[in-house]
């Protein structure tokens, strides 16, 4: 569906239409901040079917071995997994927030570029699982994850203050 499709489906009421069609990453990245921004992670493509992210290794990322640090596989991972979530979960007012990472460290990297994907597993009204896998320039996987998000309904407390709905 192109751009101008997906904008009349969304015109008409059909949110879920538009949100499967519609890749967010430019919107995404003019307005994203906090973590992803301070570890350069960039969005390269984001629909609610699949998630792209990359970021090119640097002294941010790495541990005292040199090597990428675990948390930040995590991270992306959370990432990436927590944004298809949330385009799939946005088209019914809600927002998604992640209530379980598992991540797994398959071969260690010191530089270049990682390029992360993420992929539904399931998508219910309340909770999602996501998958992601990570590789290098070469293909290599350097990580994989799955993350469990539980999808919250708008004026939902979190932390002390209310979720907000679209």
């Amino acid at each position: 569906m192109s751009g101008k499709d997906a904008r009349r489906a969304a015109e008409a009421g059909d949110a879920r239409r538009a949100a499967e069609a519609v890749d967010v990453a430019e919107v995404w990245n003019r307005n994203i901040g906090g973590w992803d921004t301070a570890m350069g992670l960039r969005l390269v493509s984001a629909t609610r079917d699949e998630v792209v992210a990359e970021y090119v290794v640097d002294e941010r990322h790495r541990q005292p071995y040199g090597i990428v640090h675990g948390g930040m596989h995590c991270g992306a991972v959370e990432t990436v997994c927590s944004t298809g979530a949330a385009i799939d979960a946005i088209a019914r007012g809600q927002a998604v927030v992640g209530i379980d990472n598992h991540t797994s460290f398959v071969h260690a990297v010191r530089s270049g570029r990682i390029r992360i994907t993420a992929r539904p597993i399931t998508r219910g009204r309340r909770t999602q699982l996501w998958e992601a896998v990570a590789t290098d320039e070469t293909g290599r996987v350097v990580s994989t994850g799955r993350v469990r998000l539980l999808c919250l309904d708008a004026g939902t407390d979190l932390a002390g203050q209310k979720v907000g709905g679209t």
